[in-house]
């Protein structure tokens, strides 16, 4: 039987994830038979992280904080888990029925793919989303500032087009010849 998705059901906790007033933070999407319904929600990502055993396969909605103390954004991931004891029929079944969740859940940084629990590490995501995201402003708290700017050394030649023009630094052309 082909699978199918509960749009209004699945729309709802979608949108109360996006919700920054909400404390909801996470929504997975699990299967009822052959169709998608919301499943746990919850305001503690570790409490997420639980919901993905070896034996399950599910979809999730996270929001994630990112920033610093001048500006804090909401980022989404949209997760897929499939637990290494998921069949080959299943996992392959999973794949297409993404395309459905994503009918509901449209708008997000950055998309996983997760099979191993060390990858749904709280810094692992947040750190993929944040290279996905662009724009880095932390970036001065993260990274050396580079060295002042040193002008070259006096014994290297100066870059071309600048310094003086050739005529004054060249000697004559016909330097040492007698004019007759």
């Amino acid at each position: 039987m082909a699978t199918k998705i509960d749009k209004e059901a699945c729309r709802a906790a979608y949108n109360l994830v996006r919700d920054d007033g909400s404390a909801v933070i996470w929504v997975t999407f699990k299967y009822d038979g052959s169709t998608i319904v919301p499943g746990e929600q919850g305001a503690e990502y570790q409490h997420f992280i639980q919901q993905c055993t070896d034996d399950v396969r599910l979809f999730a909605f996270v929001r994630f904080t990112t920033g610093d103390a001048m500006s804090k954004r909401s980022k989404f991931a949209l997760i897929t888990w499939i637990g290494e004891n998921v069949s080959g029929l299943q996992r392959a079944k999973t794949g297409t029925d993404k395309t459905l969740v994503k009918e509901v859940v449209q708008n997000f940084a950055k998309e996983f793919v997760i099979s191993d629990r060390k990858e749904l590490e709280e810094d692992f995501i947040k750190s993929e989303l944040k290279k996905a995201g662009g724009a880095n402003y932390d970036a001065q708290t993260e990274y050396p500032q580079p060295p002042p700017h040193h002008p070259l050394p006096s014994h290297l030649p100066a870059p071309r087009g600048r310094g003086p023009p050739a005529s004054a630094t060249s000697p004559p052309a016909h330097q040492g010849e007698k004019k007759p």
